[in-house]
């Protein structure tokens, strides 16, 4: 996997509604050689993903469960979240490391396409247990919502 597969599929990871419902990456072109680091990030990543749609299961199952109830909701969101943030967290540091080897081996140009995909990318991979449960919480209170004025009869 190239590091622009790496960087889509992370700001694919950053910008899935909350259901994560995606599909399959592309499988890499026969004739790429696989880096391992790359293989490896790739297989982590993947983990990373399927832990991520667990968690927005997880949430969109606590907002059901709490019924309206915003207190409720609010603090089982917030357990849910200081569960998976230390793998947020986690893959990002391993993201940022992966970029910084990649970085010390490339040209002078690699070197600051692998810091700026470092210093975009990696707080957008730590910051998605805090996102998805905004926008969790931004459906449930727009379904919630009431749909308009009534037309008069």
């Amino acid at each position: 996997m190239s590091i622009r597969m790496i960087l889509a599929a992370s700001a694919a990871l950053a910008f899935a509604a909350p259901a994560f419902a995606q599909d399959a990456p592309a499988a890499p072109p026969a004739a790429e050689a696989v880096d391992p680091a790359e293989a490896a990030l790739e297989a982590k990543g993947e983990a990373f993903g399927a832990r991520m749609q667990a968690m927005g299961t997880e949430m969109q199952a606590a907002i059901t469960a709490a019924a309206g109830d915003q207190a409720a909701a609010d603090a089982a969101l917030d357990a849910i979240v200081a569960r998976y943030q230390p793998e947020a967290d986690a893959f990002g540091v391993e993201l940022k490391a992966f970029f910084e080897a990649k970085a010390a081996a490339g040209t002078e140009e690699q070197k600051a396409e692998m810091a700026t995909a470092a210093s975009t990318v990696v707080p957008m991979i730590q910051g998605l247990p805090a996102m998805v449960r905004g926008q969790i919480t931004q459906a449930a209170a727009a379904a919630a919502a009431p749909a308009g004025p009534a037309a008069p009869q």
